[in-house]
């Protein structure tokens, strides 16, 4: 495909932005569009918040009832993104979508160039946070739409599939 993917903004119902981004997620999935909506974000950033009497860093929507999508804009990619329940439509005039500029994407405040993971199925990697922090596991599944692999960790003795975010391992 000489077609090179661009960015695209979603306004969605407010506090669907999470739901909705699954459900993209699930429908590249069974629709196998992997090669055509490439990342599905919901845009966070940290904040300290003061809750009974403690200071917490909490993650915020950075757009709340916006969601941001890598992709291919074609019909069946605009039928799929705006038929998905929650979604009211795309940024632009009309029904037409418009792609974010570079310097719209910089003005932005956020790193839309998601890293990818240097990992291949096969290698050895070690959990940096969560539950399984410390363990080893081999990758068995890379989802770089979703950011996410799938790690075989021996867990009570068994090889036991798990899915990690990108940002919770680091290749051994």
């Amino acid at each position: 495909m000489s077609e090179e993917a661009k960015w695209y903004v979603v306004h969605t119902y407010s506090g669907y932005e999470n739901k909705v981004k699954a459900n993209i997620e699930k429908l590249i999935e069974n629709r196998k569009l992997q090669d055509q909506i490439v990342e599905v974000i919901v845009p966070l950033h940290k904040v300290l918040e003061d809750k009974n009497g403690q200071r917490k860093e909490v993650e915020k929507k950075l757009y709340p009832g916006y969601v941001i999508l890598k992709m291919l804009m074609n019909d069946e990619t605009w039928y799929v993104v705006r038929n998905t329940r929650g979604v009211t439509g795309f940024v632009g005039p009309g029904s037409k979508p418009v792609a974010l500029t570079e310097a719209e994407i910089k003005t932005m405040g956020i790193d839309l160039h998601i890293m990818k993971m240097d990992v291949a199925m096969g290698d050895t990697v070690t959990v940096t946070d969560g539950p399984f922090e410390g363990s080893v596991g081999v990758v068995k599944e890379i989802h770089d739409h979703k950011r996410t692999v799938i790690v075989n960790l021996s867990i009570f003795g068994r090889e036991t599939p798990v899915e990690l975010d990108f940002s919770n391992m680091v290749k051994v």
